[in-house]
């Protein structure tokens, strides 16, 4: 699973100093490179011991995608207008 290198989404719960610390996001809705284990809360959290990696990836038409699995080294999340999306997100 490839880690989460850099998240951008400083208002997301499990970003603390640019870093993820869910143990496995999930990207995509099919169609949009969206991070989906992206929420708000008033406290941080997540294993503050661990990266977060992408544990599944919804979107088909990303070059990484083999099988809803990504295969990229790394992957960068920021906010795009209102959503936290996967920078790495490469069209096939």
């Amino acid at each position: 699973m490839p880690q989460v290198a850099v998240c951008q989404v400083a208002d997301c719960a499990y970003n603390q100093d640019t870093t993820c610390h869910a143990l496995a996001i999930t990207v995509g809705d099919g169609t949009h490179a969206r991070c989906d284990t992206f929420f708000t809360f008033p406290t941080k959290g997540g294993d503050s011991s661990a990266v977060g990696r992408v544990g599944a990836c919804k979107v088909s038409g990303c070059l990484h995608n083999v099988g809803l699995e990504c295969q990229a080294p790394g992957i960068t999340v920021a906010a795009l207008q209102d959503t936290a999306d996967c920078l790495t997100y490469t069209m096939r």
